[in-house]
């Protein structure tokens, strides 16, 4: 008995073009923007720091005094500024 044997010819699929999706413009932010530190009150009764841009808080503490304190430092470190919020959220002070 004699076996065949299939002859398989590879076929070329035809290349797709990709098309270059352009991102979106960032909003241009100078650099004194990025080194803005916020102290607010949570929902949960303590105080935070944040970057201005960022999402989560860089440090988190029982009271204003000492998250004011830590921003302070950080700031000085960054040579940024700090902005302080009341109980109620509105800006107190900036430095």
């Amino acid at each position: 008995m004699a076996t065949t044997k299939k002859v398989t010819k590879k076929v070329e699929k035809p290349k797709k073009e990709t098309k270059k999706v352009e991102k979106p413009i960032k909003e241009e932010v100078d650099a004194k923007t990025l080194k803005q530190y916020h102290v607010s009150k949570r929902e949960d009764g303590r105080w935070q720091v944040k970057n201005v841009k960022a999402e989560k808080a860089l440090k988190i503490f029982r009271t204003q005094a000492e998250a004011i304190a830590f921003a302070k430092s950080v700031a000085n470190n960054q040579d940024g500024s700090i902005r302080v919020h009341s109980k109620a959220g509105k800006l107190r002070k900036a430095k």
